[in-house]
Parts: structure tokens; sequence; C-alpha cells
């Protein structure tokens, strides 16, 4: 792509974005809805928008994935304009801000430090976020309301950070092995208490979380896509008892695990 076609499309794209920008002042002042919404209500709104996206990346639908990041867009928009008319930040403010942070936050571009890898990249991030002040500890940054899962994998990532890690694979493997024994072993006893057993699987999936990171896999991905796995061949269980005039409460397991390896093949 040459110089002359970056710059129309830059041109192209601030003028969609200026588009956007006078669509949400429109909305705002004169639409019914629009008006009466805030922070708040917007809050589980793009939470459910966001989960809409990795859906739509998960399934490799690039069509979607426009979509859903426009309706994102869109978010930031309202959000942005709320705080300019509470008269605490614009979009301007918005925008420089995260244009500062990353400049700041990347001295192998814009300064001098090396960085030979993206692994010394995230450490730097992590060293300059500390400095800036906005987390007083290396986890404080970690969002409390992420899902645990997630939640475990910004974890670790922010203790590598910091230089809290194993050195290799073989190693975290040994600690899932561990894990899993200390899990059995509480099963197994003679009286063992709902709170242990649950402290030591949790135990056991964050030892699992962090053998996934060591090969490079994201386990909320693979995760998801065993439930999408899951759902598709139950779904057919349900489909072929329906052919039959039959509910899933007339089969017997042995019976739901033909359609079960059937739908396996499809």
């Amino acid at each position: 792509m040459n110089d002359l076609k970056l710059s129309q499309d830059r041109t192209n794209t601030l003028k969609a974005f200026n588009r956007l920008l006078d669509i949400m002042d429109e909305l705002r002042t004169q639409c019914p809805w629009d008006k009466k919404q805030t922070m708040e209500t917007l809050r589980h709104l793009t939470i459910e928008e966001t989960y809409e996206l990795s859906d739509a990346i998960l399934e490799n639908d690039l069509k979607e994935v426009k979509n859903e990041l426009g309706d994102l867009m869109l978010h930031n928009v309202f959000y942005a304009r709320i705080g300019a008319e509470k008269g605490e930040f614009t979009m301007e403010e918005v925008l420089n801000s995260v244009c500062e942070k990353l400049i700041r936050r990347h001295p192998h571009i814009y300064g001098d430090v090396v960085a030979e890898d993206d692994t010394a990249v995230k450490e730097n991030w992590e060293k300059i976020k500390l400095q800036e002040g906005r987390n007083k500890t290396v986890l404080g940054g970690v969002p409390k309301s992420l899902p645990a899962l997630v939640k475990a994998i910004r974890i670790q990532d922010k203790a590598r950070g910091s230089g809290f890690d194993w050195d290799n694979k073989d190693q975290v493997w040994e600690k899932v092995k561990e894990e899993m024994e200390e899990f059995q072993e509480n099963i197994k006893s003679n009286n063992p208490s709902q709170e242990a057993i649950t402290e030591e699987y949790g135990d056991l999936l964050f030892s699992m979380v962090n053998y996934a990171r060591f090969i490079n896999m994201d386990p909320e991905e693979a995760l998801e896509r065993t439930n999408k796995k899951f759902i598709k061949r139950f779904n057919y269980i349900e489909r072929k008892a329906k052919e039959a005039g039959l509910t899933l409460h007339d089969m017997s397991l042995e019976e739901m695990e033909v359609y079960w390896n059937e739908a396996k093949k499809q």
C-alpha cells in the first residue's frame, strides 16, 4: 500500500470517526433512550458486547468481528460523551491519554531501551506501570470483576513480568501432578470438607492454567472450544431423540451414548 493510499484511508477514517461523534451528539440530545443512559446503565451492555466480539473471534466470523468492533466503538464514544457532560474528560483527552501511555510504555520504540523479544516488552510494560504509580502492587491492576479463569491468566502474566515464574514447562507439569495428587487425597480422605476440596481443586485449575501458558495456549479459548463442541453434540442427541418421538428423559444413558458417538463423526 503506497503513502497516498494510506493518507486517503486515514482521511476517510477520520471522517467516519467524526461522523460517529456527530451521531452520538444527536442521539444524546434527541433520543429518549440515549438521553437516559449513564455509565452504570451502559456497563452491563458493554460487557455483553465484549463477549459477542469474543464469540465472533472464536468463530472466525470476520464480518461479525467488524460489526462488534463498531458496537464497542460506539460504547467508547458514549462513555466519553458522558464524561464530557460531567466536565471530567473529553474524547480528545481520552485519545491523547492512551497515545501518551503507549509512547511511555514502549521505550524500545520511542526511547533508547532495548527489547529483543515480546517477553522483554511485557516485563518493561509491568515495570513502567509500577513506576507510574497507578497500581501500588504488581497484581493491583488485575480487575476484581474478571472471570476467575481470565483472572488467573492475568495474574500469572503479571507475576512473570516481575520475574516470578517457573524455569520451564516440565517444572510446571510436575506441579500439576502434585496438585492432582493432593486433590485426590482430599477426595479419598475419610471426612473430606467441601472447603478443603474446593481449595485443592482451585489449586489444580490454577496450575493447569500455568501449564497452558508455558505451551503458548489460551486456556480460556481451549475451554470455550470444548463448550461449543459439547453443545453441538448435545444438541445432536436432542434432535435425534425428537426425531424418534422421544425426550432425553425417555432414553437410557446407553441410548444417548450411541447418538453422542454419531455426533462426534459429524
